[in-house]
């Protein structure tokens, strides 16, 4: 079957630099020809850029540069014109104070590299945790085709023959070896095994959750979510990738009209079936406002109490992102839910959700189980109120231990990060086992970017106790690899005055997951007393983005986008002069 051709040359946003006869176009063809090309090789074709994430400061992009040629050749095979564009890489290991902070900034970058440029399509090339939603919303707020091909999960750790997991056997051993439990040797065995191999998390962290909520959005070609980034599938995946965006330049198909409010239902339902990151909150509400969709937490509640959860997956589960890809993979996991999607959602390859996953089969049920047979009858996430999170608080059900997800206990109050490093190990620092670990001044103004400190480290002497789970309640965000009874993204957070601000030392807080509760039980007036002396405190930043960023950031409840970046409100193409 042929390309279906709603688009002639004339039509193709390159055609206006390269098409015309005068003195502009004449040197857009010069500059061109300088680097090797000649006329043949862009004449009558589409301009696709190849925006590429990779950096040496991202080891789980070190693979994107080949990657990058694989997508060409793929272009080249179809009739595109390839050209590589490298844009801000948001390497999770390394970034500090935290790859939240410039997300934006990748968004804004990637939105203004297409419009600025000859670019008709593009595919783009990312993976780490806030380069996946960094990149599509800035190619859903450009608006013109595009593809995304994930990175890919690394394979898998190992350590004296124990499978080790990223991340979530991080927390694991480094509680064991704060508690005495393992040696200096261990631990450095442990650190030279867990990363054997370029590509991201191979847990279901927040890379992963990302890769398959963004397949299951219909932004990337099926099956691709899962494949490893070692595997030579992958690199047939980027080759199919860069075929398919020259095809979808000239059928003019759009994010946007992809995207619908029921592509986000079936992300919504496929997070909470595989136990995802609770980061997909914040990126997919983002999202779904930059293709003009207001997304509410309460959608999620919603759907989480009718998804089961099904993927047996760290830290949720047992098992690792290559048994998933080798148990049939993400294709396999969406038939699987089929009676909880809108299969009629439409996708990057033309049809709609269900021809995608349609014949797609499971092959150990051990991995992914079926809806029948779920790990957990209700999704992996669950969304709170009340007293102390008025406009809602996020909790990972899974990865947290059943005990604690109804509890009452008194406060252990964290004025902010730096104040938790220097008492959580101090021995006589006032907490028992039912305490409730609170941490301020984590949120998008207050870390600033909302970095991944919620989950609280436990006190040592606890540790030693064995006791490796507590309620731990934040503004902040943790990683997609953590686990425990971890109450994120407070909103409105502390810095800003929420009431997560107010809380002392002894105050006591109450948890009702089932009940989707989240209390401070201190009285009114004593809140309004502590809220007339609350005085918020400096600005970090006095220029450049940082303060860019605190003056028009918004709340996670509202996904942490720029106020002005939201909506999907036309932006005027470049005059050509």
């Amino acid at each position: 079957m042929g390309v279906r051709r709603h688009k002639t040359y004339a039509d193709l946003r390159s055609a206006r630099w390269y098409g015309a006869k005068d003195l502009r176009a004449f040197g857009h063809r010069s500059r061109t020809k300088q680097m090797g090309f000649s006329r043949q090789d862009w004449e009558g074709k589409p301009v696709i850029a190849i925006v590429n994430t990779w950096s040496e400061m991202n080891p789980c992009h070190a693979h994107l540069r080949t990657r990058a040629e694989e997508v060409k050749r793929g272009v080249w095979q179809a009739g595109g014109f390839p050209v590589e564009m490298p844009a801000m890489s948001l390497g999770e290991p390394f970034m500090k104070p935290t790859t939240m902070l410039y997300r934006n900034l990748l968004a804004m970058e990637t939105e203004e590299l297409l419009r600025a440029n000859p670019i008709d399509g593009a595919v783009l090339l990312g993976g780490c945790d806030k380069t996946v939603p960094g990149l599509l919303m800035g190619a859903i707020s450009m608006n013109i085709p595009a593809i995304f091909v994930p990175a890919g999960p690394m394979l898998r750790g190992n350590w004296n023959g124990v499978t080790l997991g990223s991340g979530s056997d991080v927390w694991k051993y480094w509680a064991d070896l704060r508690a005495g439990a393992i040696t200096e040797d261990d631990w450095q065995g442990i650190e030279d095994g867990i990363a054997r191999s370029f590509g991201t998390c191979m847990t279901m962290g927040t890379a992963s959750s990302m890769a398959i909520l963004t397949e299951t959005l219909g932004l990337s070609l099926s099956g691709a979510a899962s494949v490893p980034a070692a595997d030579s599938n992958h690199p047939r995946l980027a080759s199919a990738s860069g075929r398919r965006i020259v095809e979808m330049v000239w059928e003019d198909l759009k994010p946007r009209d992809i995207l619908s409010a029921d592509s986000f239902d079936n992300a919504i339902v496929a997070l909470n079936a595989i136990g995802g990151s609770t980061n997909a909150v914040v990126h997919l509400v983002a999202m779904a406002g930059r293709a003009g969709i207001a997304l509410l937490l309460s959608r999620f509640d919603a759907l989480s109490r009718r998804t089961p959860f099904i993927v047996n997956l760290r830290p949720s589960g047992q098992y690792l992102m290559e048994d998933f890809h080798y148990a049939g993979g993400s294709r396999a996991l969406l038939a699987q839910l089929k009676d909880h999607l809108r299969l009629d959602a439409r996708t990057v390859m033309g049809g709609t959700l269900g021809e995608a996953v349609a014949g797609a089969r499971v092959v150990n049920e051990d991995v992914i189980r079926s809806t029948a047979k779920p790990l957990r009858s209700e999704g992996g996430m669950a969304i709170l109120k009340g007293s102390l999170a008025p406009d809602g608080a996020v909790i990972k059900l899974t990865a947290a231990e059943p005990r604690l997800l109804k509890h009452h206990g008194p406060a252990v109050v964290f004025e902010d990060y730096n104040d938790m490093a220097a008492r959580i190990d101090d021995e006589n620092l006032a907490v028992t086992p039912d305490s409730v670990l609170v941490l301020k001044n984590a949120g998008p103004k207050g870390g600033p970017g909302m970095p991944e400190w919620g989950q609280l480290p436990l006190p040592k002497k606890l540790l030693r106790q064995g006791v490796r789970d507590m309620v731990r309640i934040s503004d902040g965000r943790m990683s997609g690899t953590s686990y425990g009874a971890c109450v994120l993204h407070v909103a409105p957070e502390s810095a800003v005055g929420g009431p997560l601000a107010l809380v002392s030392d002894g105050d006591l807080i109450e948890l009702d997951a089932d009940a989707r509760r989240l209390d401070l039980l201190v009285s009114p007036e004593e809140l309004e007393r502590r809220r007339r002396a609350w005085k918020p405190r400096p600005a970090p930043y006095a220029r450049g983005f940082g303060e860019m960023f605190l003056a028009h950031v918004t709340q996670a409840d509202k996904g942490c986008d720029f106020d002005f970046l939201e909506g999907a409100a036309p932006t005027p193409e470049p005059e050509i002069h």
